[in-house]
C-alpha cells in the first residue's frame, strides 16, 4: 500500500500568535481540511499560522496564513481580516483559488493559454485582503532576517507560476536562457506582473499578455545603499546587483515594519 496520506488523513497543524480567539484554531483546521478534500494529488502536509496583532488601531489586525504541500510542491495563501474568523474565511477562499491555479497551470504553465485566459489568470486574485505592513520609523528599522539559498534556474513564465503558488509579492530566480539573476513581481501601482533582470538578455524577453519587462536598469549597490533606496522610494522591495557578491539580491519590507534580505547562495 502507498504511504501517502489522503487529504482526510492530513494533520493540519495550527500555530497561534498573539491573543487569538478561542475556537479559531479548530475553525481554521476545519476550513483547510474542507479545501484540501477537493485536491486530487497527495497532500503531504498542511500548516496554518494565525496572528492577532497587538495594534488595536489596525484596520485588519487578524492575519491567517496556510502552506499546503501538494505532492512535494508548496502552495501558500496569506490574508488579513477585521476579525480572526473573517480572516480564516478569506483564507479558505484564497487557498482554494491558489490550489486550483496551481493544478491548472502547474504542469504546462500559462504559455499555452490564450491572451484572455492569461489576463484572467493574472487578475483573478486581488490584493484587497492582503496584510498591510506595520509602520515603523525609518531610524528604528533593522534587517532582522537574512535568507540565502540557491536560486531556481527557470524561465520567467515558471517563476511567475511559483510566485502565484506561494502568494508572494516577488520571486527571485536565475533566468534559464540568459543565466542572469532576475525577479518577477507584482507592480504595486497597477497590480500587474513584471520582470527585471541583471542582464540585457532579460530585457529582450517580452512575454506578451503575461509579463511586461522593466526597462529601468537594476541598481548596483551595497546593502546599505539598498536600504536608503528602499526608504526613499517607498516601494515594497528593491532588487539590486550587490557589489559585494555580483549577484541579484532583494531587500524588502517585512510586515512587522523591519527589513528582510534575500541573497543567492554562493
Amino acid at each position: 500500500m502507498s504511504g501517502l496520506k489522503t487529504s482526510s488523513e492530513v494533520d493540519v497543524q495550527v500555530r497561534n500568535r498573539g491573543q487569538v480567539p478561542n475556537g479559531a484554531d479548530a475553525y481554521a483546521r476545519g476550513k483547510v481540511l474542507a479545501v484540501i478534500s477537493h485536491v486530487r494529488e497527495p497532500v503531504l502536509s498542511a500548516q496554518v499560522k494565525l496572528t492577532q496583532s497587538v495594534n488595536a488601531s489596525a484596520v485588519r489586525p487578524a492575519t491567517a496564513q496556510a502552506v499546503v504541500d501538494v505532492n512535494g510542491r508548496p502552495v501558500r495563501a496569506h490574508v488579513a481580516g477585521s476579525t480572526m474568523f473573517e480572516a480564516v474565511d478569506l483564507l479558505q477562499d484564497r487557498l482554494t483559488a491558489r490550489l486550483a491555479r496551481a493544478r491548472r497551470y502547474g504542469t504546462h504553465g500559462p504559455r499555452g493559454s490564450s491572451g484572455t485566459e492569461v489576463r484572467a489568470w493574472s487578475d483573478s486574485l486581488g490584493s484587497e485582503h492582503r496584510p498591510h505592513r506595520h509602520h515603523m520609523p525609518a531610524e528604528e528599522r533593522r534587517i532582522v532576517r537574512h535568507k540565502s539559498f540557491s536560486l531556481a534556474r527557470q524561465p520567467p513564465e515558471d517563476a511567475l507560476i511559483d510566485l502565484e503558488a506561494m502568494d508572494y509579492d516577488f520571486w527571485v530566480f536565475t533566468d534559464l536562457a540568459s543565466g542572469y539573476d532576475s525577479v518577477v513581481y507584482r507592480d504595486p501601482r497597477t497590480g500587474r506582473h513584471r520582470t527585471a533582470s541583471l542582464g540585457l538578455l532579460g530585457l529582450e524577453r517580452e512575454i506578451e499578455g503575461l509579463l511586461s519587462v522593466s526597462t529601468v536598469p537594476v541598481p548596483t549597490s551595497g546593502v546599505n545603499e539598498a536600504v536608503q533606496r528602499l526608504h526613499l522610494t517607498g516601494l515594497p522591495f528593491v532588487f539590486f546587483n550587490d557589489t559585494g557578491t555580483g549577484r541579484g539580491s532583494v531587500l524588502y519590507h517585512r510586515y512587522d515594519g523591519h527589513y528582510g534580505l534575500i541573497t543567492p547562495a554562493l
